[in-house]
């Protein structure tokens, strides 16, 4: 696997939206939730501002990381891989070239929020060196399950 981290280019917003919807359909089933047609209105302003990175292999987009500069701290709000490409360490992949921009940026650490019953995401980030730091209700209320708010100090 020869995969390509940068920063996503504008006119991969549709990529960027295909690769979420591929990756997020599951997870937002499992909260009871669907996806709605506007739900990733906000990639462009992302693209924009220099918060959405893409992994490309042989010039296609198979991985998305959606991120938020914050306070000496780099928040991970979307990490998602094509499913043709799951469980071939992209995600992993991902996370250490996040470490990396992190570090560029002079951030103290990662972090993340997901719904505590997504035990295999708990377990890829905690493999990762993310610690769970708060437990609790989401803060947007479209669904009662419980999130766990993760950290990585670097």
């Amino acid at each position: 696997m020869t995969f390509t981290f940068r920063l996503a280019l504008p006119s991969e917003r549709a990529d960027a939206d295909r690769i979420l919807r591929a990756a997020f359909t599951p997870y937002l089933r499992r909260l009871g939730r669907e996806i709605p047609p506007d739900y990733y209105g906000w990639l462009p302003a992302s693209i924009e501002r220099g918060d959405l990175f893409v992994a490309e292999e042989g010039g296609v987009v198979v991985g998305v990381a959606a991120t938020e500069r914050r306070e000496k701290e780099l928040f991970l709000d979307r990490l998602a891989v094509d499913p043709a490409k799951q469980g071939a360490g992209l995600g992993r992949w991902l996370l250490e070239r996040l470490d990396e921009v992190a570090h560029a940026r002079g951030d103290l650490t990662l972090s993340l929020v997901t719904a505590e019953m997504m035990d295999h995401l708990i377990k890829l980030y905690g493999s990762h060196g993310f610690e769970i730091v708060h437990r609790g209700p989401p803060d947007h209320g479209k669904d009662v399950h419980t999130r766990v708010r993760m950290v990585k100090k670097l």
